[in-house]
């Protein structure tokens, strides 16, 4: 019954947060406050529900260390959506105009907090460490990671590539970013700096969400494998390869760090953690 209450409280408030942001989406300022505010009640709700059903201290979402956390988080995303712009802009593909909506990116700074830190709290948070209890790492990071890429076929401009361009990229990368950290706080830095890197910084299209423009004024065009097409860098090659690197680079991690899981028997789950020490 734990997964049954952790997913209706992080799906009941992902819901209604969403519908919070939306309904001042015309205002940069509100949209960047209410973004915030649903973001840090997420966090709030998600910690109470697993101290509830799981009888145990939320560590996963702790206060201390918190901040810095997510800082990295950040930094690496936005670094990493800046190296494959970079990468699409050396072949031509990709073109800076000049500056075009500060508001633009203020208002997407909350809209993509919200999303970075709904979605994490469910795939990572929910979804990854109860399967990870129960058929280890591998398996949650090839379940959850799957899962996360098809959530995305949803969007106005998705196709079966950017789906599966997605479950690798960030899937898995996300993932593995916890089983490394045993902190949702840098998965949800991390994810949140790249699409805000993505929307808010280059004014790219994010996961073909039909996103609004942010701080610069740009244009890309060009092949589909180089650029994503519709879909938006994350449909592209260097997308991919990045997401694949840090995936790898994090798993090493986790198995230095003895963060792996293995798959287990069933006398051995009864007594599976629920979250490893850091």
């Amino acid at each position: 019954m734990r997964f049954v209450w952790q997913l209706a409280a992080v799906v009941a408030v992902s819901f209604v947060g969403n519908q919070a942001v939306a309904a001042v989406q015309d205002d940069p300022w509100l949209s960047l406050a209410v973004g915030l505010l649903v973001s840090v009640l997420a966090v709030l709700v998600y910690g109470w529900v697993v101290r509830r059903t799981e009888h145990r201290p939320s560590t996963e979402v702790a206060r201390t260390g918190a901040g810095s956390a997510i800082g990295r988080g950040a930094l690496m995303g936005v670094a990493m959506f800046g190296a494959v712009i970079a990468n699409i802009a050396l072949l031509g593909h990709y073109e800076i105009d000049g500056l075009a909506s500060v508001q633009g990116a203020v208002g997407l700074f909350g809209l993509m907090a919200v999303a970075a830190v709904a979605e994490e709290l469910l795939f990572r948070g929910v979804l990854f460490r109860i399967v990870e209890e129960y058929a280890g790492t591998w398996i949650a990071l090839t379940l959850t990671g799957t899962l996360f890429g098809l959530m995305h076929l949803l969007n106005p401009h998705a196709d079966l590539w950017g789906a599966i361009a997605i479950a690798i990229e960030a899937g898995g990368m996300l993932g593995a970013a916890y089983a490394a950290t045993r902190t949702l706080w840098v998965p949800i830095g991390l994810h949140f700096g790249w699409n805000f890197a993505a929307a808010g910084i280059f004014s790219t299209e994010v996961s073909g969400n039909d996103t609004p423009q942010g701080l610069l004024d740009t244009m890309t065009s060009g092949p589909k494998l180089i650029t994503g097409g519709d879909f938006g860098p994350e449909g592209s090659v260097y997308a991919v390869l990045a997401g694949v690197l840090m995936t790898a680079a994090f798993l090493w991690l986790a198995h230095r760090r003895g963060n792996l899981v293995p798959r287990r028997g069933r006398a051995d789950k009864a007594a599976a953690p629920t979250t490893l020490p850091r």
